[in-house]
This record gives structure tokens, C-alpha cells and sequence, in this order.
């Protein structure tokens, strides 16, 4: 299957999607009938109550997970058609991916967490090293390489998760609580990095329980009862 992207396409198009799991006899459905467009160059918040399907829809959007039903598509691309490899394939092309949880190795400094993005991509140590040099600069952390995260801050543990995140140069940058773990000050720093990567040409999509954080995105989805609507901005 050729990866090469629709140059018309949305970046995602969600064409009547569902998703369903059985949790012992019962058939749960977090995502119900969803028709959605997401354009190039947006930053959208997805917020929505406890178990209304926000993790589920990003693990779709991140081709972490099929749906049931409908068809899904990525710059023109139906995720639906790929095996598994042409997925992980994607995904390492394509998809940064933040969290809640920071997820770097304890034991690896800044520079050496942000290098693990790239051991798939069987690139050259000179080239490896000039990337990771500078996604850590673009988020301010150049001068922090070689500390390791106990011995970072929160935000800049959170820094090194996105510089990680953008390392590959991917198209979209899918965040799961990005700022939850944060206080009210480094949430802001992080929401300001956020915006700059985006005024730079990266596609942001965030799941959020803040409402300070999506006020400050372009688009924000609300997703409850298994539907998905537009808030006012």
C-alpha cells in the first residue's frame, strides 16, 4: 500500500465512525456515527466527560486502534486498508504522540529520550544527532541535554516528552492530557510551546479535561453520548 498523501485531502476525514467493545456481556460504544474533518494546520481540543470516548477517538486518529465501523482516512489515506506494518510504518512518518505521563526512561538523559524516536528510522549517528539537537533547542532545552528527568522540573519534563514527540518531523501532534500533570504556571509554558509549534505549520490535537487549555485552540469538539459537537470558541 503506497503511503503517498492526497494533496487535496483534510488531514483526517471521519466518515460515519464507530467504535465497540465488549466488556463482559456488555457492548460498550464510546463512538457512535461520527462524521468529522480535521484541516491541515488546526489546533483542536476534544473535551468531553469521563468514559465519553476522547482516548478512544485519539487512539483512532493516531492509528493506534480500527474502527468499528465507517471508514477513517488520513491525508487521503483509509487507515482501514493498511496491515498492521504499513500502520507502524504511518505513525513513525507522520504522528508525534504526548501524554499525561511524561513516558521518558529515567536512567536516559534529554538528549538520549529524545533519540529514541528516531532508532526505527535507521538514520546516521550524524544525523540522528543533529535532529535531536534541534527539536530540543525548538523547545527550549538545548542547554539542558545531558540532565536526566529527575532532575527536571515537570514542564521540562514535559518539554523533552514533545521534543521527542517532533523529532521525526510528523504532521500532526496528538496529545492525551498534555498539561494534566502540570501546575497553573508550567500548563501556560506548555501551552505556549504548543502555539508556537502550531504557528509553525505542526497540526495539534489535544484531549483535555481544562477549559483554559481549549480556549486557546482554533476548534473545540465536545464528545458525550457517543456523538461529537462543535463548542462556540
Amino acid at each position: 500500500m503506497n503511503l503517498t498523501a492526497t494533496p487535496v485531502a483534510p488531514l483526517y476525514q471521519l466518515t460515519s465512525v464507530s467504535r465497540s467493545y465488549q466488556k463482559g456481556n456488555t457492548t460498550i460504544t464510546p463512538l457512535s456515527c461520527i462524521d468529522l474533518e480535521l484541516a491541515r494546520g488546526e489546533f483542536v481540543t476534544i473535551q468531553g466527560p469521563t468514559g465519553g470516548g476522547k482516548s478512544t477517538l485519539l487512539q483512532l486518529l493516531g492509528a493506534l486502534d480500527r474502527p468499528s465501523g465507517g471508514t477513517l482516512a488520513c491525508e487521503g489515506i483509509q487507515l482501514a486498508e493498511l496491515s498492521d506494518a504499513k500502520l507502524t510504518e504511518l505513525r513513525a512518518q507522520r504522528m508525534g504522540f504526548v501524554f499525561q505521563s511524561f513516558n521518558l526512561l529515567p536512567t536516559l538523559t534529554a538528549r538520549e529520550n529524545v533519540d529514541t524516536a528516531l532508532e526505527p528510522r535507521g538514520l546516521s549517528r550524524e544525523d540522528r544527532d543533529a535532529r535531536v539537537a534541534e527539536s530540543l533547542a525548538r523547545v527550549g532545552l538545548a542547554d539542558r541535554a545531558d540532565h536526566r528527568p529527575h532532575e527536571l522540573s515537570g514542564g521540562q519534563q514535559q518539554r523533552v516528552a514533545i521534543a521527542r514527540a517532533i523529532v521525526g518531523g510528523p504532521h500532526v501532534l496528538l496529545a492525551d492530557e498534555p498539561t494534566g500533570n502540570l501546575d497553573e504556571a508550567m500548563r501556560d509554558e506548555i501551552l505556549t510551546l504548543l502555539e508556537q509549534l502550531n504557528r509553525g505549520g505542526l497540526t495539534i490535537i489535544a484531549v483535555t479535561h481544562d477549559s483554559a487549555v481549549a480556549q486557546r485552540a482554533h476548534r473545540r469538539l465536545r464528545l458525550a453520548d457517543g456523538g461529537v459537537t462543535v463548542l462556540p470558541a
